[in-house]
């Protein structure tokens, strides 16, 4: 690795400018999701018990370079000092003492977003190294991820290092065979995804209503699905360079189709294609699942973004649930390396009981597909200086 850890820091005496992500969601006054905070605890303990005082530079919302009082990060200072066991020091300006200084919402300064050289250069003022442990930032090339790494000595956070670990170990230098899970709603959201993919992995699963597209793509009817028409040439030319590289493109056998899209809605499952005109596929079928079992079994490593179907309405995460499941048991069985990430993929991770079992779930959204795009990122190519 490219980068420098914290054992190869001394924090002696020293003060350590923390970049963390503590975007968290707020309601009446109060953090409801204590995630994000509790994954910059390990990072923070380290530092302090290796005598380093503590800043932490965060971001918080959208204000656009202006002061908006209700993005103050000081909602969060009673959540981070019960994470931590410890007082935690609000700070406007960054410059008051404490073990644990918060200092205000980065982006409250025009120069933030800008990747300003001297809005990054009074922030190296109030400290003496440079921690990056916001590998969800890391794509953003602002003055708290990019410009001060290179103003200060520089290296990752905990977290930080065991992101871009699990990221190398499953795209950078995987086990073969490596398969892909590759969901969502609109393939034109993920071309860059499978272009990257298709000379790296040696099969990709297709679901949601991206499969849709491939179907249609094929000639089969898909009836009133989500589906880009209009990407049909692209996808057939997605399934000609797959098959020129090797890489098999594992597409729905059969589907479950509904008339309308709501909780508990009437449905059935049929073949790939004999979807009726007046239905729309809102999963994929078990004669799938057990095709995508089949490839996991021989995989050694799995690296997987978006869901399968609509996850988020019974009973279209039947799939999503029962593929990530049988990944999970994989992994717990030491068969199998499973990486993760991106919003939506989290959540069926999670409500699907998984996440806990697979070796690693990145809850960085645009930074992880960023990643597996094969698009270098600022934040992190700031720390390999």
């Amino acid at each position: 690795m490219a980068w420098k850890t914290l054992d190869d820091m001394d924090f002696a005496g020293k003060r350590a400018l923390v970049r963390v992500d503590i975007n968290v969601p707020v309601e009446a006054g109060r953090v409801t999701d204590t995630t994000r905070i509790d994954r910059v605890v390990p990072t923070v303990k380290d530092i302090l018990a290796k005598g380093g005082r503590v800043l932490l530079l965060a971001h918080f919302g959208r204000p656009k370079g202006k002061v908006v009082p209700e993005m103050s990060l000081k909602v969060t200072v009673p959540a981070l000092a019960a994470a931590l066991g410890q007082p935690v020091v609000f700070s406007d300006d960054g410059t008051a003492d404490g073990a644990v200084v918060l200092m205000e919402n980065t982006r409250f300064h025009p120069g933030e977003e800008k990747n300003d050289p001297d809005f990054a250069a009074a922030l190296a003022k109030l400290g003496d190294i440079y921690v990056n442990d916001a590998f969800s930032a890391a794509h953003r090339a602002h003055a708290s991820t990019e410009a001060i790494a290179r103003l200060l000595p520089a290296c990752a956070g905990r977290l930080m290092a065991e992101e871009l670990g699990a990221l190398e170990k499953a795209l950078a230098h995987p086990v073969h065979p490596v398969v892909a899970v590759v969901g969502g709603a609109k393939v034109s959201t993920k071309l860059d995804l499978l272009g990257n993919l298709l000379s790296k992995v040696d099969a990709i699963v297709i679901g949601g209503g991206m499969a849709n597209t491939f179907l249609a793509a094929q000639g089969k009817p898909v009836g009133k699905s989500l589906c880009e028409h209009d990407l049909a040439a692209t996808a057939r030319e997605i399934m000609e360079r797959a098959q020129a590289q090797g890489c098999e493109l594992v597409l729905p056998v059969d589907v479950v189709v509904a008339r309308e899209f709501k909780a508990g809605a009437e449905c059935e499952t049929v073949a790939a294609d004999a979807c009726p005109e007046d239905a729309m596929i809102l999963d994929a079928g078990s004669q799938s699942v057990a095709e995508v079992a089949e490839r996991f079994n021989a995989a050694k490593t799995l690296v997987w973004n978006g869901p399968l179907g609509a996850f988020e309405i019974p009973p279209f995460n039947a799939a999503t649930d029962a593929a990530a499941l049988h990944a999970a048991e994989l992994t717990v069985e030491g068969k199998l390396l499973s990486v993760a990430g991106g919003g939506d993929t989290v959540a069926a991770l999670n409500s699907s009981g998984a996440a806990a079992k697979f070796s690693y779930v990145s809850t960085a959204g645009g930074a992880f597909l960023e990643w597996l795009e094969g698009k270098t990122l600022p934040g992190v190519a700031a720390l390999e200086g």
